[in-house]
């Protein structure tokens, strides 16, 4: 039978390849002398095979490869490989293909020669080294990579030939295969050790998230998993395909004893390259295989896990490579797509590929399809009846991944509300890191720790001199109390001016001083000693956009409420003020706001204090803090949610003088704030901010974000307004704009059919009537492109 060359000397191999080669495949390119030149290899195989044949120089990456032909033009493949090829694993080669060749699969594997001496491998002495040569025939076929319309069937197909080889080579064995392998998938974890080769902070974060993936999902289970010699590289220039079905499989130099899967994860992986529904096609290939060779359930649950990790070898040592300047083309040639698979990969709900893979092998599913009427009813029972719970249609998350979240029916949503989880769910530095700490140590801070002491260094770093001293707590609504207790110490005052509609927190004293609890239903209302000042909003207020005095004009409502109290022979304690407004509507403060009204509280005794729960960290882009935009120096910082990017941290960070009046005698204590695990959790946050230039990614995404939902306010007149900076943005709807009516049932109904298509979305504004867009930092254009091409028709439908 005539065949087609395999990928290590087909005339194109040069220029189409897999994303980076095996380890030790890259260090063996063109080590072998070019000594052999077609006359010498013609004389060899007269000499040791008797055949008369011409001979053709192929291009090859870790041996010399030659086309041989005779007069009746059949076609051989002659290899010749040198020492670092040890001759216990050529033999399994041969072993293997001698296997597969007494099968009822035997026509779709390459055949060995045999030489005068009868052997397989022909040993060959030159320049003093030692080199085997072994001649096989020539498979017709096409590469799976040249056919460009591929069927259902062939998936099908290439799934099946896949199974029957391995349940061919259930009773095989040969203890070469036994090896430590860099392109073995049980050993992805390795991979983690090139991550830091990977320069482009998004991918390199996705490669990180599936490693973590792996080492806690796949590490656990893969040594339960049954175990087989196997192929283990049934690439796109591997299979041979002939009239819509697999004609061949070529090169066994990868083969490897390993968990079973593995060999399907990989032909699923290379399959699934460059495909538009890359699950439908890997659903096609496990069905064909388990027909013919039964899968357990274990195997295809973790199978979506291990065709990443696949990907993650190969994208991390193409890193690994360009690190080294390497200019072989073979290293790179199908890193983008593998990169684009890895990003098809983390919007697939990983639940969903696992029930796709059940369900064509005929196991039960394990998506969810239930209504929640039972878990609602037990919630009622055991949960405070007034913890809120989001959407007409309630959501089960079971999983996050950056900006996406899973939940337990398949879906996947673009998380693009949930701030605290700032720097990505599931951030892989984070959570490794805080991983070792609480494997490590966790107490209270009774004891000494280097810990706080360098996280606090790190995080007064990056404020202005004058705020250096810590206080570690562990909610932004117990940062807020406690503040408020260090102004009242400081003044020897009581009175407080908050912002009407404000949102501080759930403690006691941070409810007293938001608007936007007591002011509401259920509210307790104002208590004597709160006084609201009016919200220096440019789109609803009195003084409006355009106004180049608005803010000073704003700030004059805080001077009246001073004098006001200056009247009864009071002074303010404490002004406290989110630096861009929240609940309060997704607010920008107007220029000169902050400043005038710092001076006018100074001036009276007061202390200002920023809220930088929401916003801070580099969210708005322009700045790490929201203060920036004012230019003005808080007395007292106030830090939560994003802090820890989840974990329960929070921080107020104060002069010197204030920690001075703070330290009046009656110790501080706080069980959990600053222990070692939410310091490590903070540390690692600040570290990945900084590391993947996340401030300046919130820059230019949100603008791009800001400019898509301006284009849609010039095509809809339901949204008004739409302001912010960097990844905290708000779009107003109003039912007319002159009126400025809310269009409370219209956003409500905008956020539902986003749902529908993926997307979270929340609410906000006294008035409930503010789109609130504040997801985590890893949110990119595409996101924001998908998010706006939804919203137009989601405006459309209205």
């Amino acid at each position: 039978m005539e065949m087609k060359t395999s990928p290590e000397f087909h005339p194109a191999r040069s220029k189409k390849d897999h994303a980076g080669l095996p380890e030790n495949r890259q260090k063996q390119f063109n080590t072998i002398p070019m000594t052999f030149s077609e006359a010498t290899i013609q004389n060899l195989v007269k000499e040791h095979y008797d055949l008369d044949v011409n001979v053709k120089t192929l291009n090859g990456y870790d041996e010399l490869n030659f086309l041989l032909s005779n007069e009746k033009n059949e076609k051989y493949i002659l290899k010749i490989s040198n020492e670092s090829h040890p001759f216990p694993f050529l033999e399994a080669q041969v072993k293997i293909i001698q296997h597969l060749t007494k099968s009822a699969i035997s026509d779709f594997f390459q055949h060995f020669c045999i030489n005068k001496q009868g052997q397989e491998l022909t040993k060959i002495e030159a320049d003093s080294k030692t080199y085997y040569l072994r001649i096989l025939n020539f498979l017709e076929g096409d590469f799976w990579v040249e056919k460009n319309t591929k069927s259902a069937d062939l998936y099908y197909n290439l799934g099946s030939f896949m199974g029957n080889m391995d349940h061919v080579l259930q009773d095989f064995s040969h203890p070469a295969m036994h090896r430590n392998y860099t392109w073995d998938i049980s050993r992805a974890s390795d991979a983690n050790d090139n991550l830091k080769h990977i320069l482009n902070h998004e991918k390199r974060r996705i490669a990180g998230y599936f490693l973590l993936q792996f080492d806690t999902e796949v590490l656990p289970q893969i040594h339960h998993l049954r175990h087989a010699y196997i192929h283990n590289d049934a690439n796109d220039y591997n299979i041979l395909v002939q009239d819509n079905h697999v004609s061949g499989l070529i090169d066994f130099g990868d083969m490897i004893y390993t968990a079973l899967i593995n060999n399907l994860a990989i032909t699923c992986t290379y399959a699934m390259l460059g495909e538009e529904d890359p699950l439908a096609v890997a659903a096609l290939i496990v069905e064909g295989y388990h027909k013919s060779y039964a899968l357990t359930e274990k195997e295809l649950d973790l199978l979506y896990y291990l065709i990443a990790g696949r990907l993650c070898i190969s994208v991390t040592q193409s890193a690994y490579n360009a690190s080294l300047d390497s200019n072989n083309e073979h290293h790179f040639i199908t890193e983008k797509p593998a990169w684009d698979l890895l990003f098809q990969l983390i919007k697939i709900n990983p639940i969903k590929a696992q029930d796709t893979f059940r369900r064509v092998c005929g196991f039960e599913g394990v998506i969810n399809t239930d209504d929640y009427a039972a878990l609602l009813e037990i919630r009622q029972k055991n949960i405070g009846r007034n913890l809120s719970i989001g959407y007409k249609d309630k959501l089960k998350i079971v999983k996050g991944a950056l900006q996406y979240i899973y939940d337990d029916k398949g879906r996947t949503f673009v998380d693009c509300v949930n701030n605290p989880s700032h720097v990505g769910h599931c951030h892989p530095v984070v959570v490794r890191r805080m991983q070792k700490q609480i494997a490590t140590l966790n107490t209270n801070t009774r004891y000494l720790n280097d810990t706080i002491i360098e996280y606090s260094e790190k995080l007064t770093a990056t404020l202005p001199p004058a705020l250096s001293v810590c206080y570690f707590v562990n909610s932004g609504s117990e940062a807020n109390d406690l503040a408020i207790r260090m102004s009242r110490h400081y003044t020897k005052q009581k009175d407080i001016i908050v912002l009407d509609h404000a949102y501080h927190g759930t403690s006691t004293v941070a409810m007293e001083m938001s608007p936007y609890k007591f002011d509401s239903k259920g509210g307790f209302g104002k208590m004597p000693w709160i006084h609201k000042a009016i919200n220096p909003d440019l789109y609803r207020g009195p003084y409006k956009y355009g106004d180049a005095n608005a803010g000073k004009k704003y700030a004059a409502d805080v001077q009246r409420i001073i004098e006001d109290l200056k009247k009864e022979g009071k002074a303010p304690a404490v002004f406290i003020c989110e630096t861009l407004l929240g609940v309060g509507g997704q607010i920008p403060l107007p220029e000169n706001y902050l400043k005038t009204t710092y001076e006018y509280v100074r001036a009276a005794g007061g202390v200002c204090i920023a809220d930088e729960v929401q916003v801070g960290f580099g969210r708005i882009g322009d700045h790490f803090w929201g203060f920036e935009l004012q230019n003005v120096v808080p007395d007292i910082v106030v830090l939560g949610k994003p802090i820890g990017n989840g974990h329960p941290l929070a921080a107020v960070i104060v002069t010197n003088e204030i920690a001075d009046a703070f330290n009046n005698g009656m110790e501080y204590f706080n069980t959990f704030g600053g222990n070692p695990v939410s310091m490590t959790a903070g540390l690692a946050v600040l570290d990945v901010i900084q590391e993947e230039e996340m401030q300046q990614h919130a820059l230019e995404v949100g603008n791009h974000l800001m400019d898509g939902l301006r284009n849609l306010m010039e095509k809809y007149p339901i949204i008004s307004d739409v302001r912010g900076h960097g990844l905290f943005i708000g779009a107003e709807m109003v039912k007319d704009q002159l009126t400025m009516e809310p269009a409370v049932t219209e956003i409500d109904i905008v956020v539902e059919k986003m749902k529908e298509k993926g997307f979270l979305l929340s609410t906000d504004g006294p008035l409930h009537n503010v789109l609130k867009i504040k997801p985590p930092m890893p949110f990119n254009k595409q996101n924001a492109d998908e998010m706006i091409r939804f919203l137009d028709i989601a405006l459309s439908e209205l």
